[in-house]
């Protein structure tokens, strides 16, 4: 059951929403059914115009900057 990030249409309110399938939720504030998802920021970063896996364990990887793992320093 994944959280979403909505806006209304109507009134302008944003929010999150755990929905089932396409649902589309209505707004907790005016209860409008005008709702439309937004773009989610991700766990990525951008650092000097490249995208980076954020750090720290990754099952095993010693890969700490690269998202692909073709990198020369991953193992």
């Amino acid at each position: 059951m994944p959280l979403y990030e909505y806006a209304c249409e109507d009134c302008g309110n944003e929010f999150e929403e755990l929905v089932f399938g396409d649902e589309t939720p209505e707004c907790p504030e005016c209860k409008s059914s005008n709702t439309h998802k937004l773009l989610s920021a991700t766990k990525f970063k951008m650092s000097g115009g490249s995208i980076s896996a954020p750090t720290g364990s990754s099952g095993g990887s010693s890969c700490s900057g690269c998202s692909g793992g073709n990198c020369s320093t991953c193992g």
